[in-house]
């Protein structure tokens, strides 16, 4: 599992590159699968979970090759439309249904892993396969699905906007006859990229009012050369960081287009940002924090991966900032974990008045107090999942004295080389 050691409480400077989306690289690979041509990833991340996802693809036939930034990925064809087992588990395999079912026909992949924040319903992806000609089944470790007739055009509104279950429908509806109208569809970058990887694969997909995306399916699809967009999440995690310490940190390759909504909470926070060519600067410019309210939402709203390390911040400001996670029902175990380390936080079900959203009276704990201006100390900390995991190092490089962090390679899942990179701002992180 390993562990990094941690001694914090010294700002952190200096320029910081960002790798290849994770959220993107993992599902273009499995896009890659709509083809027996050779398609070229650039910008590729090496992280745990693009390792999972390789796993994946050499089970159903794929030949991969990574030389330097660049994955070469190859699946001439599916010699295996069903993978049982992998010897790591993570959220992708669900993705796989709709690319073997619209080349093979049929399909079965190991049940989801991944990040431990409360339950991810698959109903929304059975649903949209399901109007689109799929027969599937729910076993106690697979999913069974079959297309007898093959998959053809539907009209699918999905009753939230699902990232994956959108991604998933896309996958399954670029060689399906007919057209597939996806309403109340999810339109995040990540998304947006695969998107225009198939485009120029040779899909037909457009973007119509109302978050509707229209897919006309085409009889086959050629290779590809793309380049993976920059990991918005980590340039989240390395703002919050630089700001946090108090350092200054230059965030390469980051995009503002992305970034809208963290940028203006930065900017609310009374942090410092400047967009310039290479990409953002953050900093705290000796400013006090001021406390927040922050929701979060589907793109473009406040990403649900963002509030985790804006919690530091927030337990900086002075006076008591709000978290409402309208996105996953059960989050906020981090922070309940950072109270180890001297966190002063509340957690609840209720709602904020007036900001009512779909876990009203479900008694699922997405609202949280933080009460600020408290300083954090070393202490232990055992990761959650990904983004937890992240936050467990800010805080410990935030925090005095020395920290102990455990399970890291759901750290190593998301973030290529955290430690090697941080050392290069200065932080005192060690790998034990």
């Amino acid at each position: 599992m390993g562990k990094f050691i941690i001694k914090g409480g010294k700002p952190l400077t200096g320029e910081i590159e960002l790798m290849g989306a994770k959220n993107a690289a993992t599902k273009m690979m499995l896009a890659s699968l709509l083809t027996d041509k050779p398609c070229h990833l650039d910008n590729f991340p090496s992280i745990g979970d693009t390792e999972i996802t390789a796993e994946l693809c050499r089970e159903i036939g794929s030949n991969l090759e990574v030389k330097g930034k660049t994955l070469k990925i190859q699946t001439p064809e599916v010699k295996s439309n069903k993978v049982l087992q992998l010897s790591r588990r993570n959220r992708i395999p669900i993705l796989a249904l709709g690319p073997l079912l619209a080349r093979t026909g049929e399909a079965e992949v190991p049940i989801l892993g991944g990040d431990r924040i409360g339950p991810r319903p698959v109903e929304l992806h059975i649903k949209g396969l399901t109007a689109m000609g799929a027969e599937i089944e729910i076993g106690e470790t697979n999913y069974r699905a079959r297309a007898p007739h093959g998959l053809h055009g539907a009209d699918i509104t999905l009753d939230f906007p699902s990232v994956g279950a959108t991604e998933n429908i896309i996958l399954a509806a670029v060689l399906a006859s007919g057209q597939t109208v996806i309403r109340n569809a999810a339109l995040e970058p990540e998304l947006m990229g695969i998107v225009k990887m198939l485009q120029k694969m040779g899909a037909i997909i457009e973007l119509g009012a109302h978050r509707d995306i229209h897919v006309e399916g085409v009889a086959r699809l050629r290779g590809v050369r793309h380049k993976i967009l920059p990991d918005r999440n980590e340039a989240v995690s390395y703002a919050c960081l630089a700001i946090a310490t108090g350092g200054k940190v230059l965030v390469k390759d980051a995009i503002q287009d992305h970034l809208i909504t963290f940028l203006n909470t930065v900017r609310r926070l009374k942090a410092e940002y400047e967009v310039v060519r290479e990409g953002i600067i953050f900093s705290r410019n000796g400013n006090k924090l001021q406390p927040l309210m922050i929701e979060t939402a589907p793109h473009p709203g406040f990403m649900t991966d963002w509030q985790q390390p804006l919690s530091l911040l927030l337990m900086q400001a002075e006076g008591e900032s709000l978290i409402h996670e309208t996105i996953y029902e059960d989050r906020f175990g981090y922070l309940k974990d950072l109270r180890n380390l001297g966190a002063d936080v509340e957690i609840g079900t209720e709602c904020p008045p007036g900001r009512e959203c779909r876990f009203l009276g479900k008694e699922r704990e997405h609202v949280a107090k933080i009460k600020g201006g408290k300083p954090l100390y070393g202490g232990k900390l055992a990761v959650r999942d990904l983004r937890a995991g992240i936050v467990a190092v800010i805080a410990a490089l935030t925090a005095g004295g020395e920290s102990e962090i455990e399970g890291i390679d759901e750290i190593d899942r998301g973030y290529e080389n955290i430690d090697e990179r941080l050392r290069k701002l200065g932080a005192d992180i060690v790998r034990a």
